[in-house]
This record gives structure tokens, sequence and C-alpha cells, in this order.
């Protein structure tokens, strides 16, 4: 369901009887296990910094009776920079709407039937607020995951953080084939020599200025020609309406379904490098299709699996036990379908820009000019992910 843009009025926001639930999910499990929005570091700066280092390789390093000390061998820093991404959102409502709370929305045509009961919305500026905080939590977890960086030279470019997927660069699998450089132009992609065929399933890296499709979620190809193709959310459903957009990317996956063995060499790759050495932070963070292939690939391997569950930071997950210990099984909607993140969570923590006197992700009133409240919510906050070699990813899965 669309939301509005504007001032909410009595007209647009009209109120029903009963319960209330949500339609869109809004948990956010790594950014809660991490520290949420209002936890973590703290920075005086836009810009914020960690350290790295490393020690020599081990050896036998021996020396003979009465030997001269060896030449110094100092140990080099090296420094790791992310930013603060600003998030903002502003919230109107018209003083006739939140006083009217007693009128209800009914039938617009016969028979005019009414229910009982009552509108479960008290005060509708709080809870449209409450909402709003909602979609910025949704917005920081999916950045934290998926942000690509930006730091710009001047004002007109919005600072943008480093999220996990782009962080990692020395522990990487790539399964599927990756193709860059495809183009829309209203309902149709083109991209010279794709090699798709009808019934394929893709999925986006970039989007660039493309409209109603969304970087990791599924897509289904149709109306395929040697350069050109189209996408659909379910095989032989009706094409997207993309508009006109350059810088398309998308993953061709593999074709293998995915075994422990595969799960067990990209842990290999984080643990030989450092990583998951706290088994109560070492996670698995999938969405669902990965989620259940992992579960799948642990039956066959071993016969039986038994999935047991631990909190993690307030976060209940699953755990599997691997050949590199007891892992998390963290289930998250805004990881690709087809990847699989394994990190360590201890080396990840929300760093926020804390204002004077206000503090981080607050409200505040905004300056009156007509008959309505409004307000908005405003904080800072980037990503510090620690070490990138003890974090470790493999895309292009089946899905």
């Amino acid at each position: 369901m669309a939301g509005i843009t504007g001032m909410g009025t009595t007209f647009n926001l009209p109120n029903y009887v009963n319960e209330l639930f949500g339609l869109t999910p809004d948990d956010t499990p790594l950014l809660s296990a991490i520290g949420g929005l209002t936890g973590g570091g703290m920075t005086t700066a836009t810009e914020f910094e960690w350290q790295t280092y490393d020690l020599r390789d081990p050896s036998q390093r021996t020396k003979v009776e009465g030997a001269t000390a060896p030449t110094a061998e100092e140990r080099v820093r090296a420094n790791v920079r992310n930013v603060c991404q600003i998030h903002m959102e502003k919230v109107s409502v018209s003083y006739t709407k939140q006083a009217a709370i007693g009128q209800l929305a009914t039938p617009q045509s016969a028979p005019y039937t009414g229910v009982p009961g009552s509108n479960p919305v008290g005060s509708e500026l709080d809870w449209q607020v409450a909402q709003a905080l909602k979609s910025i939590a949704l917005d920081v977890n999916w950045s934290f995951i998926n942000g690509q960086y930006v730091l710009p030279t001047t004002n007109s470019t919005a600072r943008q953080t480093r999220g996990l997927l782009q962080a990692i660069s020395t522990n990487r699998i790539a399964k599927g084939t990756s193709v860059t450089g495809a183009t829309s132009a209203t309902d149709t992609i083109t991209s010279t020599g794709h090699g798709l065929v009808d019934g394929n399933k893709i999925v986006f890296t970039a989007v660039g200025a493309a409209t109603g499709i969304i970087p990791g979620r599924v897509y289904y190809v149709d109306q395929i020609d040697t350069n050109t193709f189209k996408v659909s959310t379910s095989s032989g459903g009706s094409a997207i309406t993309l508009g006109t957009a350059t810088g398309i990317a998308f993953t061709k996956v593999w074709a293998t379904a995915l075994t422990s063995d595969h799960v067990n060499d990209l842990l290999q790759l984080a643990y030989d490098n450092g990583g998951i050495s706290e088994q109560a932070t070492a996670t698995l963070l999938v969405n669902s299709i990965q989620k259940r292939a992992i579960t799948k690939a642990y039956m066959t391997a071993y016969g039986q699996y038994h999935e047991t569950s631990r909190t993690v930071g307030g976060v209940a997950v699953n755990t599997v036990v691997t050949d590199f210990g007891t892992l998390n099984l963290m289930l998250d909607r805004h990881v690709p379908q087809d990847t699989i993140i394994v990190t360590s969570l201890e080396q990840l923590t929300p760093v926020l820009l804390s204002i004077p006197g206000k503090g981080v992700f607050f409200e505040e009133p905004l300056a009156k000019t007509g008959a309505s409240d409004e307000v908005q919510l405003y904080g800072e906050i980037g990503l510090k992910y620690g070490n990138e070699r003890t974090h470790a990813v493999m895309t292009g899965l089946v899905i």
C-alpha cells in the first residue's frame, strides 16, 4: 500500500476500526544485533576512521648462542574510513486529523453497512512518527548491508556509508556471472549478448535510475532477444515498467545446488584470515532462499540436522554446526537472495554523530506555516566494520 506525500488529513488518512496489523516487515536483525539506532560508537566528524594491523607469518626463527639482536622489524598500521549518512523524515498531520479520532471511514456505496469497534490509533501524530522511525531503521539496516560508499567534495551530493557487501574485498567467492553496463527503456533491458533464456532468474546488483526493481530481489526474465529482455516478479508475469536508465547490472546465478562444502569453503576463507574466532558472534547472514539452502545442505551432508537457537544482541537466531564451529544463522530480508555473508558481529558497530543539545536520531517540531503540526526526524549514522578480512561473502548462488 502506497503512502501519501505532504500533509495527512481526514481525507487521505481515514480511520478504521478494530485491530491494526502491519503489512510491511519492520524487523532489522543486523542493525538490532549490533546496537540499533542509538547504540554503538560516537564520532565528532562526518567521516570516521579506525586502524588495522597484522603480524608477520610465524616460522621457526631461531638464533645461535651468543648471536646479536636481529634487525628491527616494526609492524605497520593501516587506516580504514567510512562516513555517516544523513537520515531524515518529515511528518505533517492537520489539526482536524489529530482531533477527529472518532471519525471513521465507512463503505462509500450501498449497503453502507457499519461494523462494531473503535479506532485503535489515539494520537495520529505519534503513530505517524513511530512509523517514520521504523522506516529509518529499515533504511539503515539495508545500507549497512548493501550501501555504496560516497564521500562527496561538495554538499550537492549526499554522503553514503559503505555496507558489508562493498567492504568485503578479500574473502569473496562469485558463483554466478556478473553483467554490467546494461540499459533500459520503458520495459526493456538492453545487454549485448546477455545469454539468458526464458524463465531464467536474475538478481540486480545496480539499477541506476530504473524504477520498479530493487537490488537483491529475484526477477524472472521473459520476451528475450539476443541483446534484450524484460523482467517480471513471477514466471511469465507482466513486464515491469523500468523507464529510461543506464548503469544497470545484474547477476546470472549459478545452476549448482548449494552444499555444505560450499559453505565450509566460505567459512574457511574468513577463518584463515582471522574471522569467526568468537563463536558467540560468528554469523551466517542470509535471506530466505539461502536459509533453506543451508538447512538442506547440512541435512544432506550429515543425514540428520537439528536446528537450535540462541540470542545475539537481543536478536533470536538459529544456529548451525559447521566444520568451523557453531555459527549463528541470522535471517535478514535485506541480504540479496543469491548471497551468503559470513560476518564476525563483534567487529561491527554503528557510529553516530551526536547533534549538540539534541542527541542522535531525534524528533523536533518544524516552524508553523498553517493549521497542522509538522515534525522532522533526523540522525547521522555509519557502519564501522572492523577488519574486512574477518568477513566473507559468496554471491551468485542458485535461487
